[in-house]
This record gives structure tokens, sequence and C-alpha cells, in this order.
């Protein structure tokens, strides 16, 4: 999309509800924004970047309101159009008004409603930023802890994008030499030798490999962490949610089976936000409604990053978990951790003693009515997350690790190619490239037209 054929679009960009201050944005050709505002204000010239009073007509010329409007001229601008953003009065209905006034006034300029993200993606075809930067906008307004708004900051000045841009350009720089020698194929062990070929992809794949656990943490600190809170029936489970949500978000009584479903909520500690899910109690039950609750707590526990197994600490058997062990291997996944909490630890008395279970999962003992062992649990989970005060994290998606992993993978095929005693350059040469392409698409360099909408339809309709 370039500015001279887009057509000039309108949004409310400021959230919904009434405020003191509401913001419209227009973006499009010069041509037609320059119409618009003249028609608008009266025929009043307006600079670039000044800031200027003054009221808003409607087509009858009364004054719906008075507010600063700013011009911004292609292409020094948010989307890389010219711009006018106009602020007044916060309230809803007003800016509505205002909106559907100047749509009605302009049709026949082509102005129309703006879609999900179509200011953010007209920055993106117009070069203003690339599409990481693109996604950490979004990142950055719906992030729910002061760790996120960090990340997502971080890759919206650039960073992620910089250290995708450096890696690529050192598979490029080895591209190059690859290609350059492949017409004297005769050269090919003195070339690997001469140019330190095996040690350049070495270098590569452990940069890559930085870039990996970098962006999984960004990944955990923008999505958060599914912990599936499991046991039997009347242990604790919904007392130790409650416990640590400093609230009561699910019911608590001492009749067996009464969480029938799963119980979902949020909490940030650390900075790191956990996705609970309080999961019905697992047992054998002929009650249809309570089975069904069952089964899609074992559905949750399939799914979960982090398993809290609750046990009651009073009357734990050797028999009953094993049971419970036997189950959650079945059910979760592989490399999915688990913590063992024994609770209702005020319960014991000095002639109590909890079973001895040998384990390599974390255990804690808790009381979800004292506090005890919470802060230790809670210790735990953001250990496990893997989060450290790594100042350099970026915001990262589902999307990019995707394509590292498959970049990596490429990488270790081309490394392959070149160890043998019979180096392949050809092959070596094309997983190259195939592993440069994934790094492009990440920033936006070859991306589809499916994806791009994908992506910002996901954003609001004034960004």
């Amino acid at each position: 999309m370039s500015d001279s054929k887009s057509t000039p679009i309108i949004a409310i960009a400021t959230g919904n509800g009434n405020a003191g201050i509401g913001i419209l944005r227009l973006s499009g050709p010069q041509k037609s924004v320059t119409e618009i505002s003249s028609k608008l204000f009266s025929g009043k010239k307006l600079e670039s970047r000044y800031a200027y009073l003054l009221p808003i007509h409607d087509k009858d010329g009364e004054i719906i309101d008075r507010g600063i409007v700013i011009f911004f001229a292609a292409p020094f601008s948010y989307t890389g159009e010219s711009v006018l953003e106009i602020q007044v009065h916060g309230g809803r209905a007003s800016l509505e008004f205002i909106q559907n006034e100047l749509l009605d006034r302009f049709s026949d300029l082509g102005l129309r409603l703006a879609n999900p993200g179509e200011f953010t993606e007209r920055a993106f075809l117009n070069g203003k930023i690339d599409l990481i930067q693109a996604e950490a906008t979004a990142d950055l307004i719906e992030a729910s802890t002061l760790q996120s708004v960090k990340a997502a900051s971080r890759s919206l000045r650039g960073d992620f994008s910089k250290e995708i841009s450096k890696l690529n350009d050192e598979l490029i720089n080895l591209r190059v030499e690859v290609e350059a020698m492949l017409d004297f194929p005769e050269e090919e062990i003195d070339f690997i030798n001469q140019y330190g070929s095996r040690d350049k992809i070495e270098s590569i794949k452990k940069h890559l490999e930085d870039i990996i656990k970098n962006a999984k943490q960004g990944e955990i600190i923008r999505d958060g962490l599914r912990v599936a809170i499991i046991g039997e029936a009347n242990v604790g489970k919904s007392s130790l949610l409650n416990a640590l949500a400093g609230e009561e978000v699910a019911i608590v009584s001492d009749i067996a089976g009464t969480t029938r479903d799963r119980i979902k909520t949020s909490i940030n500690i650390s900075g790191v936000l956990f996705h609970f899910v309080d999961t019905a109690g697992i047992r054998e039950t002929n009650d249809a409604i309570e089975k069904i609750g069952i089964e899609r707590s074992k559905q949750e526990i399939s799914n979960a990053d982090i398993v809290l197994q609750i046990l009651d600490v009073t009357s734990l058997n050797d028999e009953d978990h094993k049971k419970l062990d036997d189950l959650l291997h079945t059910i979760k996944k592989e490399d999915v951790p688990v913590i063992r909490v024994f609770n209702k630890s005020d319960l014991l008395d000095s002639s109590q003693h909890s079973v001895s279970i040998v384990s390599r999962e974390t255990v804690i003992s808790t009381s979800a009515v004292t506090g005890a062992g919470l802060q230790e649990l809670k210790n735990a989970l953001v250990k496990l997350s893997g989060v450290t005060d790594n100042y350099s994290v970026y915001s990262a998606r589902e999307r990019h690790l995707n394509l590292l992993k498959a970049a990596s993978l490429h990488l270790n095929q081309a490394s392959d190619f070149i160890k043998s005693n019979n180096p392949q350059l050809e092959l070596f040469a094309e997983e190259l490239r195939e592993s440069s392409d994934n790094l492009g698409e990440i920033i936006g360099k070859t991306t589809s037209d499916d994806l791009l909408g994908k992506i910002f339809s996901g954003f609001c309709i004034g960004k």
C-alpha cells in the first residue's frame, strides 16, 4: 500500500468510556487530508507539527466543540501518510458524533472508518516500523504487568528487530562467501578451511540460541503461564487459590465436589502473570455434571505449563498419592514441572507426621488458613517460569518463537552438511537461505497478506 493510492481513514484513538480528552485520528494521502482540513477549518492552512485551538463545525456551520488540532505532513507521521489529529473533550457521544459527521461530510473524498489496526498496518507498509515493532505496539497497549510494559517497550524501540537483523546479516555474509565459491567446486575444502565456515556457523548457532532463550522469556512475560491446580476433592485447592489471589475467587465448602467446573483467575507474581485454573476434584463419581468438570480438569492439565498438585497433609497415604501421581503422568506433557503442595499444615500437631515421599518435583508445605508457605510457593512458581530480572528481555510471540526454531533447524542441517567428510556446499547454501528467510519473516521482509490480516485484526480500531 502506498501513500498515493491509499484512501483516507478515520477512527477514535482513545478507549471506550468518557475522559477529559478524546482523540480522533485521520490518515491518508496528503492531497485528501489537506482538502479535508481546509473544508473543516474554513480554509485555514495548518503548518505541520503546530498545535491550533480551533472550533469543530457540523455541516450546518454549528460549533460542535473546540479542540487542539495538529497536522503531520507525510512522511513525518506515525503512518508515513499525512495525519490530522483532533483532540476534543472526551465524551464518547461527542467523539462518535464528530467522527460520524466527518464520515458523512467527506465520503466523496473516500474517507472511511479505519479497520482494526489499520493505522499501524499503514505504518508497517510505509516502512515506518517493522513487523516486530507493529506487534509490540499492540503488546504495549495490552500489557498487564510492569515487566510486560518494559519488554514491549524494548521491542517497540527496535531492540528485538536489531538482534534479528544482526543475526541475519551474519547469515547473509556467510551465504555470500559460499555462493561466490559454488562455481569452483574443486576448491571447496580450501574454502571451508580458509574462511573458517565451520566456526562461523557454530557462532551463528550460538547467537540464535541466545535469541531464542530471550524470546522464550519475552513470550512468558507477554502471555503468562497456565497453572493447573489439581487434587482430590476437599484437599484445599480452592482455599489455596483464594489465598494466592488475596480474595475469594473460588467457593470453599466441606462438601465434596463443590467445584464442578474450572475456576480461572490471573495473578501477577513478581511481574510474571500466572493464569491459575482451579480444577474440579479428580475422583470417581456418578454425578453427570461433576464428570464433565473432571474431564475438563484433565484437559486443563494437558494444556498446563505448570501443575500444582495439592495434597491434604493430614490424610495423605502412599496409595492415594500413587493413584493421583499415576493419573497425573498420563495426562500432563512430559516436560511440564510439578509442584507438590502439602496443604493444611496448620492442622498437624507434634504427634503427626507427613508421609515421606521421594520426588524430584518441588515440594512445599502450606496452610491456606495461616498463609504459611505461600511466599515459598510464589517464589517456586517464579523460579519455574524462568523469568529473571533481565533488562534486555523483549516482548515476543509464539509466531516469533516458531520461526526462530525453524531457523535453528535449518542452521543445524547446514552444520551437518559442512561437517561431513564430503562437504556439500550447494545444500549448505540452501539451508542458510532457508534459515535467513525464516528470520526475514519475523521482521516482515517476507510476509503473506493472510498473516498480516491476522496480526492487525487483533488491534483496536484507533491504532
